[in-house]
C-alpha cells in the first residue's frame, strides 16, 4: 500500500504510541506531556490532542496532572502477536522446566528486523539478575539468538541489517562488527549459537533454534548466565544436551478463530457520543490489531471483519496499513500480528508490579468516594494490606501497607474467605476460632460466610472496631478465582449500613472490574498475588 493509501489516523495513532513508549523507556518516566509528543513525532499540537483522546477513550492511555502515560491494557495490542504466534503457551512450560533444571535464567526470542525480540522470560533471582522484558529488543549482533537467525539471512537481509537504524538498545553498534557476526552465524550453522560478554561483561548465553514443520527457524531458546558461574564452554556443556533433547518442533498451522457472535462495531456509538475529538479510524484499526490475536497464525479477512464487526472494506484497509507499517503480515489468505507490535510499551507495562497496576484504580475510586480505600490478600489466618490510598480527614481509618488483621473480622477477610471451600474454611477458621472484638462483632462465621458469598460483597459495621464501618468486594483472575479484595472504610457518623451500600458499592464493584481488565490483560506479564 502506497502511502497516500494508508489510513492516516491509525497510522498518526500508532506513532505516538510509539513515541510514548520510546519516551518512558529513555527516561525511565510514566508521564508524558502533549507538549514532548509534539516534538518527537513532528504531528501538529492538536492532532496529538485528538489521537490521545480516542486512546484515552480507548484505555490505552491515561490521564494524569496535564499529562499521560501508557495504561495495562495497550498490552492486548501485543497479546495479539503473542496469543496469535502461539509461542509462549507452546514454549512458556518448557522455559519453566528448564529454568528450574538448570537453576539459571531462560528466555525465548524471535527474530524482529535487525533486531531480536524477547517474547518469554523465566528470570532466575539473585543479585546479579537478567533485566530483560518481553518485549524488549537486541541488535542480531549482540545476543546468541541473533546468529541462529542470521544463519539463514540472504544478500538483501544483510543489506537491511546494515542499514538498519535507531534500535531500542543503549548498546552502541559496532561499525566493524559485521566479519565476526557473519562468522558467528556461520557457526550457528551447527546448530546452537553463544553470547561470549556482547551485551554486557559478565553476561554469557548458549542458544538453540526451535524450528517449525518445514525447518524454519521460528524462535530460539536461551540459557543466560553469569561468568561468575560459568565460562561458555561449561555454559554449553552443561546445558545443551537438554536444550537439544527438549527443543520441540512448532506446530505453526493456523488454528480456527473463535466463534465470535454478534460482534458489533461500537466506535459507531462512541464517535455519535464524543464527536470530533474521536478519531474512529484510529479505533476500528487497533481493534482490528487486536482481533489478530483471536486464533494461532491470524485470522481471514473475513474473519477480522467479523470479529471487529467492520465492513470487509474498513477491516481491509486497516489490515493493509498495519502490514505496511510492520505491524502484521500476511501469509496466504491469513493476516497475523508481528513481533513489532510489543514495542507499543509492552515492555515497560510487562515490568510493572502489582501495586503500580491496582494504585491507580484505588486512587480514582479514592477521589469518587472521598473515603479510604485499600486492598488486602488473604495470608494465613490474617488478611495482609498491599496497597491503600488514604482519604485525608481529620478523623481516618490508620492502617499501612503491611498490616495484618485477622480475616474473620474484617470486610476484606470474609470475600476472601468465602470464596474457599468449606473445608478450607473450617481449617482457618480452627486456627483462629472468631471472638468478639466489640459488642457488634459476629461469631456465626458459617452463615456470615455464606452471606457474603451470596451477595458477593461484605460489610461489617463496628465488628472489628467500635465506629468503624466497612464495605468489600473481590477481585478475580481471568478464571474467577478471588486473589483479592478491596473496600472501602469509613466512620459510621457517615450515614446507616443502608445508605453506606447504596454510595459506595456501585462505584467499588466498578473498580474491581477496572481492576479485574487489567489483570486479565497482563495475566501473562507477573504472577497474580
Amino acid at each position: 500500500m502506497t502511502h497516500e493509501g494508508r489510513v492516516g489516523p491509525l497510522e498518526r495513532g500508532l506513532a505516538v504510541l510509539r513515541a510514548m513508549s520510546e519516551m518512558a523507556d529513555m527516561a525511565d518516566v510514566d508521564a508524558i506531556r502533549p507538549s514532548d509528543l509534539t516534538r518527537r513525532t513532528g504531528l501538529a499540537r492538536s492532532t496529538v490532542d485528538r489521537v490521545l483522546a480516542t486512546l484515552v477513550r480507548l484505555g490505552y492511555v491515561r490521564e494524569s496532572d496535564r499529562a499521560v502515560r501508557l495504561a495495562p491494557r495497550l498490552m492486548e495490542l501485543g497479546n495479539a502477536y503473542l496469543a496469535g504466534s502461539g509461542i509462549p503457551e507452546a514454549l512458556g512450560p518448557l522455559a519453566e522446566r528448564l529454568a528450574d533444571e538448570f537453576d539459571e535464567s531462560v528466555s525465548v526470542a524471535v527474530p524482529d528486523g535487525a533486531g531480536v525480540r524477547f517474547v518469554t522470560q523465566i528470570t532466575r533471582r539473585r543479585t546479579m539478575s537478567l533485566a530483560f522484558r518481553i518485549g524488549d529488543l537486541l541488535p542480531a549482533e549482540r545476543c546468541a539468538p541473533g546468529a541462529l537467525f542470521a544463519a539463514g539471512w540472504t544478500a538483501g537481509d544483510w543489506a537491511r541489517w546494515r542499514c538498519a537504524g535507531g534500535l531500542a538498545t543503549a548498546v552502541p553498534r559496532d561499525p566493524g562488527a559485521e566479519d565476526d557476526f557473519r562468522r558467528r552465524a556461520r557457526a550457528a550453522g551447527g546448530g546452537w549459537a553463544e553470547d561470549d560478554q556482547l551485551i554486557e561483561p559478565g553476561l554469557i548465553a548458549v542458544a538453540v533454534p526451535v524450528r517449525d514443520g518445514r525447518g524454519r527457524p521460528v524462535c530460539a531458546i536461551s540459557v543466560v548466565s553469569h561468568t561468575s558461574r560459568h565460562s561458555i564452554g561449561s555454559l554449553a556443556g552443561h546445558v545443551l544436551p537438554r536444550l537439544r533433547a527438549e527443543t520441540p518442533i512448532l506446530d505453526h498451522r493456523p488454528a480456527e478463530a473463535r466463534p465470535h457472535a454478534g460482534a458489533a462495531d461500537s466506535s459507531r456509538r462512541v464517535k455519535e457520543e464524543v464527536g470530533a475529538e474521536f478519531l474512529q479510524s484510529l479505533a476500528r484499526g487497533l481493534g482490528v490489531l487486536a482481533s489478530l490475536g483471536r486464533a494461532r497464525g491470524g485470522l481471514t479477512l473475513s474473519e477480522a471483519a467479523e470479529a471487529t464487526g467492520l465492513p470487509r472494506a474498513t477491516a481491509r484497509r486497516a489490515l493493509l496499513t498495519l502490514a505496511d507499517l510492520g505491524y502484521a503480515g500476511q501469509e496466504g489468505r491469513r493476516f497475523a500480528a508481528r513481533p513489532r507490535v510489543l514495542e507499543l510499551g509492552y515492555a515497560r507495562l510487562s515490568s510493572m508490579g502489582f501495586g503500580e497496576v491496582v494504585l491507580p484504580h484505588l486512587a480514582g475510586l479514592m477521589e469518587e468516594v472521598r473515603e479510604s480505600v485499600s486492598m488486602a490478600v488473604l495470608d494465613g489466618t490474617d488478611i495482609r494490606y498491599i496497597a491503600r490510598v488514604p482519604a485525608y480527614r481529620i478523623m481516618s481509618v490508620d492502617i499501612t501497607v503491611g498490616s495484618r488483621l485477622p480475616a474473620y473480622a474484617t470486610s476484606m477477610g470474609r470475600v476472601l474467605l468465602a470464596d474457599l471451600s468449606s473445608g478450607e474454611q473450617a481449617g482457618l477458621l480452627a486456627r483462629t476460632p472468631p471472638r468478639p472484638l466489640t459488642r457488634r462483632s459476629r461469631t456465626d462465621l458459617d452463615a456470615v460466610l455464606a452471606e457474603v458469598a451470596a451477595k458477593g460483597y461484605a460489610l461489617v459495621d463496628e465488628e472489628l472496631e467500635e465506629g468503624l464501618r466497612s464495605l468489600a468486594v473481590p477481585v478475580r483472575d481471568a478464571g474467577g478465582r478471588v486473589i483479592a479484595a478491596i473496600n472501602v472504610a469509613t466512620h459510621v457518623a457517615r450515614g446507616t449500613p443502608e445508605s453506606t451500600r447504596a454510595a459506595l458499592l456501585p462505584a467499588l464493584s466498578a473498580t474491581a472490574a477496572r481492576i479485574e481488565a487489567d489483570l486479565a490483560v497482563m495475566r501473562s506479564a507477573f504472577r497474580l498475588p
